[in-house]
Parts: structure tokens; C-alpha cells; sequence
């Protein structure tokens, strides 16, 4: 029985993250992803209309998981230090959950591919950042911009450090004793 087009499209993308998991990392061609799939790589080009599209798709998940749970924290916590807090935790939980997709946010997987899809991974962690900073500024911190700027780029500096560790080093490692100096 053929499967519809939506779950073909899944699985093309589930098959593209997994891929970026591997520990020791190579760009991925088509061809490979195909093979993968044991689909002619036609078939996926049925799909999507070229791999900047399949990336398209893994940031759309990115950007819908994340900021889904986003706006969850900021409704259900009313203190914007405690915001700030479990949005940078879910954050990093999010990557730790899955490995392909920090290849993505790091941009380590869009090199070489086209520019548009490193450039809406640096408005994602704009606009994460424009959400911490807004908690901040609930939690009344005098320096929300300076201070979301930073946790940004913690959270980068520790998403980098897991994909560089082949996933071994978890970006989440140590947050609890580093939560006093950055969110003091």
C-alpha cells in the first residue's frame, strides 16, 4: 500500500535527522539519503523540490517545538527570572533530545547549502533571545538585553560543544551549577 505524501515527506525528514546524528559527521548528499530510504533519489525529489527544502523542513520543526514550548513556559510561569530559567533548560533539553537537528542550529549541516536557511537559524535564535529577554524585563532585570544576549550565546557555546563531542558531552551538563552565575 503506497503511503500518503505527508508521511512519505516525514519520513524523508526523520531519515535526514537521523543521519545527522552520526557522531563522526559528513555532509549528506541526496544520494546517500536515498539509499538510506532504498528510494531513487527522484522519489524524494517528488517530495521536496531540492535539499535546501528537506533543511527547511527540520528548521520548521525546530522553530515550532521550540517556541510551542516557549510560549507554555512564559503562560505558566509568572516570574521572569524562572522564565528565563526554564526557557534556556528547555532549550537545551530540546537538543540533547535530538542530536540531527543541533547539526542544524549550529549551522554545521547548512554549510555549503543555500545562505537563506543559515540566515533564518540566526533569526530563530534572535527571536529566542527577544523571548528571554522579554522575561527578563518581567523579572524586572535592569540589563534584560545584555543578559539574554548571554544566555544565547551559553546556549550555542554548550549546543556546539555537544555536536563537536560526537553527542557524547550533553549540553545540559552543568546547568544547574552554571544557573547561579548566569541568571544571578
Amino acid at each position: 500500500m503506497p503511503r500518503a505524501k505527508g508521511e512519505r515527506r516525514l519520513a524523508i525528514l526523520k531519515a535526514l535527522a537521523q543521519m545527522l546524528e552520526a557522531p563522526k559527521w559528513e555532509r549528506i548528499t541526496t544520494a546517500a539519503l536515498a539509499e538510506k530510504l532504498d528510494v531513487s533519489e527522484a522519489a524524494l525529489y517528488r517530495h521536496f523540490a531540492s535539499k535546501a527544502q528537506m533543511y527547511e523542513g527540520l528548521i520548521e520543526f525546530i522553530e515550532s517545538s521550540v517556541f510551542t514550548l516557549a510560549n507554555q513556559i512564559t503562560a505558566d510561569e509568572a516570574d521572569g527570572r524562572q522564565q528565563a530559567e526554564k526557557l534556556l533548560e528547555m532549550l537545551l533539553a530540546f537538543a540533547e533530545k535530538n542530536p540531527g537537528m543541533v547539526r542544524v542550529m549550529t549551522g554545521d549541516a547548512l554549510v555549503g547549502e543555500h545562505e537563506r536557511l543559515q540566515a533564518r537559524m540566526n533569526q530563530f535564535f534572535d527571536r529566542f533571545e527577544s523571548t528571554l529577554k522579554q522575561a527578563l524585563r518581567v523579572g524586572s532585570d535592569g540589563d534584560a538585553a545584555g543578559r539574554s544576549a548571554a544566555l544565547v550565546r551559553y546556549a550555542m557555546g554548550s549546543l556546539h560543544m555537544f555536536a563537536k563531542s560526537g553527542f557524547s558531552r550533553k549540553p545540559g551538563e552543568g546547568f544547574s551549577a552554571q544557573r547561579r552565575y548566569l541568571l544571578a
